[in-house]
């Protein structure tokens, strides 16, 4: 609940920033993402169906794109060919769809984010190279390590590279490009946590409140993340227990 307004934030500048790193000038295809009219619109691919996933592929379908979204839950490409009614083709993610849809992609959005933990690499440098000259690639999912295999970091003031021919876009926090819109999502939803500390204290609060307790990394020198202490080699402490031994 903290960070869903910050993922609706770089999912929606996901596709923001991938029509702009298209624009032939930026070193992409030159293609518009809607077409006009007697014109193909691009070819919009968006991997991982969560709240990036959903925002990015809504964006890149208003803007009149081709947009299909692959991911892992039959369920959840279920719910979006309901809500959608079809505008937005869904497949399920596996390598073969993964690679077969890049291959034919403009804009290719990693919205693939794990919780506490590393991001799967889902794009490989084999399938990149059989990519369009000028696609682009928009990895959402760099602050978890990216989820394609020629991704690195970048910043707002250097926001692209190019490997093989396609322009990779991998801005670390997104949301900081616009963050006037990103200080009041995230205000509205960190607020009432917020009052509940100051009210509870930590402690009270985290015993309390599940969404809170499930932020919790360390605790007395304690690991109550799993997916952090796997990934970090530490011991993993279940959070209930270290709060009310340190309480």
């Amino acid at each position: 609940p903290l960070l869903a307004p910050m993922s609706e934030v770089a999912g929606r500048m996901a596709i923001q920033a991938g029509a702009h790193a298209l624009e032939k000038a930026q070193g992409g295809r030159g293609v518009l993402l809607g077409g006009v009219p007697g014109v193909a619109p691009a070819k919009v691919v968006v991997i991982g169906g969560g709240v990036v996933g959903l925002n990015a592929a809504r964006m890149a379908m208003g803007l009149g794109a081709d947009v299909t979204i692959l991911d892992k839950s039959l369920n959840r490409l279920k719910e979006i060919d309901n809500v959608f009614g079809g505008r937005i083709k869904t497949l399920v993610s596996n390598t073969s769809n993964i690679e077969e849809q890049c291959e034919a992609a403009d804009l290719v959005v990693g919205a693939v984010l794990v919780p506490g933990a590393l991001a799967p690499k889902l794009v490989t440098r084999a399938m990149l190279k059989k990519m369009q000259a000028g696609a682009v690639l928009v990895d959402v999912a760099i602050d978890q390590g990216g989820c394609f295999e020629t991704s690195h970091a970048t910043t707002h003031q250097e926001p692209t590279y190019v490997v093989d021919g396609v322009v990779h876009y991998c801005v670390a926090n997104m949301p900081g490009g616009v963050a006037r819109t990103s200080t009041l999502a995230l205000s509205n939803a960190t607020l009432p946590f917020a009052l509940e500390l100051a009210n509870k204290g930590w402690a009270g609060a985290l015993l309390d409140n599940p969404h809170l307790r499930n932020g919790l990394n360390v605790c007395r020198g304690k690991v109550t993340f799993e997916a952090v202490a796997k990934d970090l080699g530490y011991q993993y402490v279940d959070p209930v227990e270290a709060i009310k031994a340190s309480s």
